[in-house]
C-alpha cells in the first residue's frame, strides 16, 4: 500500500440523516436530593448497628460485596459485568480493628459532606485521614480500597461514590464535536450551554458529575479514542466536523466520568459508539473492555458507568495485515501475552464472543502489538483520510 498525499478538506458541518436535532434532558436516575437521603440514612444504619452489636458484648462487623474478576458474571443480552453475589465480611477483630475503624471514618466523613454539599478528592480523603492517629492511612490506595468497599455496600441503593461526595483527581475526558452539552449555574441554576464544536483548539472537559447535564446534538455516531495524541490530531482537522460525529478522548482506561458521559450519549441520544484504541492486550483487554462491560472491581456500578452498546472499531490484528503495518509494529512483551492469555482464559466477556477469541488468538500468532500513531507510515493524515473512511465503510465487521 503506497502512501497518498491528499490535502485534508475542510467541509461543512452537515445534519444527521433525520434533518433533526436529538435533545435530551437530565438523567432519570433518582435525583441527587433523593440519593443524598439514601446515602445519610445507609450510613447510619450500618453505624447503629456497630453501635448495637459492640455495646452487646459481640464483636461487630460489616458485609460488603467482594471486588474482582472472579464475582462477576457475562450476559449479553445484559450487556455488561454483574456481580456474582460472594461477599466478604469486615469483623472487628485484632487483625481488622484499624481498618475496621478508618471504614468508619471515612463514613463519617461522607455523611458531613453530604449534610453540608461539599465534596472531597480522593487525594483529600487521603490527607483528612493524617488526623485521625493510629487510623491514619499510611497511603492513598489504601483510602481508596476502603471507599470502593463503602461504595460496594451501598451500591444496591443506588449510592455511588459521586452521591457520597467522593471525587477523582483527575478530569473526566475531552469532547469535541457536533455537540451542545447544557449544564447549571451552582448558585443560580440558570442554564450553561458549552458548543463542543465552538471550543477553538481546545475541548469540553467531562466534569466528575454529568447526570444533571442536557444534550442537544445533530451528530450521526460517536467515536471514543485511545490518545490524546489521535485525538488531537482529529480536532485539529476537524474530523468531527466533516464526518458530523463527537469525538472522545479516553486518554487511556476512561474514567467513570467518561465512561458515564458516554453512556449517556449512547442511550439518551440513541448515537452508536465506536472505539478506537491501539491494538495491544491493554488496549483491548483493559481499555476497550472497561469502556464497553466495565471492571471486576467495579462490578458493582458497572450497569451505570460502561457503555454496553460499544463496538470495536481498530486497531485489530487484522488491520497489521490489511494495512500493511509489519514493519511499524512491536514485539509482544512478556505482561503482554499475560494479559492477553489471562484474557483469553478468565474474562468472561471475551470467552463469551468467539470473534475475540479469534482476534487475540491472531495477535497471540503474530506477537506483535500497533499503535494508533503506526498509520502515520503512510502520511501523518492516513487515517483520516484512507483508515477510518475505510472501517466505517464496514461497521457491521466491527469486533463486538
Amino acid at each position: 500500500m503506497a502512501a497518498k498525499k491528499k490535502k485534508v478538506t475542510k467541509k461543512k458541518s452537515k445534519k444527521s440523516p433525520s434533518g433533526k436535532v436529538r435533545k435530551a434532558g437530565p438523567s432519570k436516575r433518582r435525583g441527587k436530593a433523593d440519593l443524598s437521603n439514601v446515602a445519610i440514612a445507609s450510613i447510619n444504619a450500618v453505624a447503629q448497628e456497630v453501635f448495637d452489636v459492640a455495646n452487646s458484648g459481640e464483636l461487630p462487623e460489616m458485609i460488603m460485596p467482594q471486588r474482582n474478576l472472579k464475582n462477576v458474571t457475562y450476559d449479553k443480552k445484559t450487556g455488561y459485568f454483574e456481580m456474582a453475589g460472594n461477599m466478604k465480611t469486615r469483623r472487628l477483630d485484632v487483625n481488622s480493628v484499624k481498618t475496621f475503624a478508618q471504614t468508619l471514618r471515612l463514613m463519617s466523613l461522607a455523611k458531613d459532606m453530604v449534610s453540608d454539599d461539599d465534596f472531597a478528592t480522593k487525594r483529600e480523603a487521603y490527607y483528612v485521614s493524617k488526623n485521625w492517629g493510629d487510623a491514619k492511612f499510611g497511603e492513598q490506595r489504601e483510602s481508596d480500597s476502603v471507599l470502593d468497599d463503602i461504595e460496594g455496600m451501598f451500591s444496591l441503593k443506588d449510592v455511588t461514590r459521586e452521591i457520597l461526595r467522593f471525587r477523582p483527581e483527575e478530569h473526566g475526558g475531552s469532547v469535541v464535536g457536533a455537540l451542545t452539552v447544557i449544564d447549571r449555574d451552582p448558585e443560580t441554576g440558570d442554564p450553561i450551554r458549552s458548543d463542543c464544536a465552538a471550543m477553538g483548539s481546545g475541548a469540553y472537559t467531562i466534569p466528575s458529575s454529568v447526570d444533571h447535564l442536557g444534550f442537544e446534538t445533530t451528530a450521526d455516531f460517536i467515536i471514543a479514542i485511545e490518545t490524546g495524541g489521535m485525538f488531537q490530531r482529529l480536532n485539529h482537522h476537524r474530523y468531527w466536523r466533516n464526518s458530523n460525529c463527537i469525538l472522545v478522548e479516553m486518554g487511556g482506561v476512561p474514567t467513570r466520568a467518561t465512561r458515564r458521559f458516554t453512556r449517556r450519549l449512547s442511550e439518551d441520544l440513541k448515537l452508536p459508539v465506536y472505539v478506537f484504541v491501539d491494538c495491544d492486550p491493554y488496549g483491548i483487554c483493559n481499555i476497550y473492555r472497561t469502556m464497553k462491560v466495565g471492571s471486576g472491581s467495579s462490578a458493582h456500578v458497572n450497569k451505570d458507568f460502561c457503555v454496553p452498546k460499544a463496538t470495536f472499531m481498530g486497531v485489530t490484528p487484522q488491520d497489521i495485515i490489511d494495512f500493511q503495518l509489519e514493519d511499524a509494529t512491536h514485539p509482544l512483551l512478556p505482561v503482554d501475552i499475560k494479559r492477553a492469555k489471562d484474557a483469553l482464559k478468565n474474562d468472561p466477556f471475551f470467552q463469551a464472543h468467539p470473534k475475540w477469541k479469534k482476534a487475540i488468538k491472531q495477535m497471540l500468532k503474530m506477537g506483535v502489538r500497533a499503535e494508533q500513531q503506526a498509520f502515520a507510515k503512510w502520511g501523518l493524515n492516513f487515517v483520516i483520510e484512507e483508515y477510518l473512511p475505510t472501517k466505517l465503510k464496514n461497521i457491521k465487521d466491527f469486533l463486538p
